[in-house]
């Protein structure tokens, strides 16, 4: 399913009970911890090399080439694309997730894998766009 930040943030918690959606800075902890070169701050290019070390392998679900992907941190992250006021986008091109972090104005902070790169970006989007959550144990 494909969530706006809106949901995201409902004090009804879009993830079971005992536990959360994470904020930027424990998106940041996995980064740092695959990568240690990472760039905490990034907006665009957080790391070219953890992404890799986060998707799930084979062709199944991601575009070809699934460049590089290990799935070594057992993150197994899918490409769920998006979804914005024209539509559905990037299924089996992107996985995009949440965090729970306000970055502005209408933005919230997220994470996008690429079936072609080894990289996550780090990206602050409008909350009304829909991308996957990844819950986090309290």
């Amino acid at each position: 399913k494909l969530y706006n930040w809106y949901a995201v943030s409902d004090p009804r918690n879009v993830c079971p009970t005992g536990w959360h959606v994470p904020i930027d800075e424990e998106w940041n902890t996995l980064v740092g911890y695959l990568d240690p070169a990472y760039d905490p701050g990034a907006i665009g290019v957080q790391s070219a090399t953890a992404g890799g070390k986060m998707r799930s392998t084979g062709t199944q679900y991601w575009f070809s080439p699934n460049a590089g992907a290990t799935n070594e941190s057992g993150f197994s992250g899918l490409p769920g694309g998006d979804r914005y006021d024209n539509g559905f986008i990037d299924l089996g091109l992107w996985g995009s997730w949440w965090s729970a972090s306000e970055a502005g104005a209408g933005l919230a902070w997220s994470r996008f894998l690429r079936h072609d790169e080894v990289d996550i970006y780090r990206s602050n989007k409008f909350k009304m766009g829909g991308f996957s959550v990844r819950c986090l144990r309290d």
